[in-house]
């Protein structure tokens, strides 16, 4: 069994993404190649994105801190803390509305 602090490594990856000259930061809490689970922190600095990428699998995005916005086309979905976003199975993209931290879940396609 293992135990991981999402605040804490939330805290942490924000404070990497605000120092990097990309504006952003992410750490894998769960799973990998040899995996079908994934499941990774993501931090970005206000007016950063995600650009527009495929989906690998069935996945969710769980807003840990800040203000993001999904978006797939012309449609787009607001998530603040708390919420629990289901990514599209299509091309999509994430923008930080302030300082951000999700947590991305994804079952990869077999």
């Amino acid at each position: 069994m293992q135990k991981t602090s999402l605040i804490a490594l939330a805290r942490h990856e924000l404070t990497q993404a605000r120092e990097a000259s990309s504006g952003r930061s992410a750490k894998t809490v769960f799973g990998g190649h040899e995996h079908q689970l994934r499941q990774t922190v993501i931090a970005l600095r206000a007016g950063e994105e995600l650009s527009e990428h495929e989906n690998p699998g069935e996945a969710t995005l769980q807003v840990l801190e800040g203000r993001v916005t999904l978006k797939s086309g012309e449609v787009s979905w607001n998530g603040s803390i708390g919420d629990l976003l289901i990514i599209p199975d299509h091309l999509h993209s994430l923008d930080a509305v302030e300082d951000s931290v999700v947590l991305l879940t994804v079952a990869k396609k077999a």
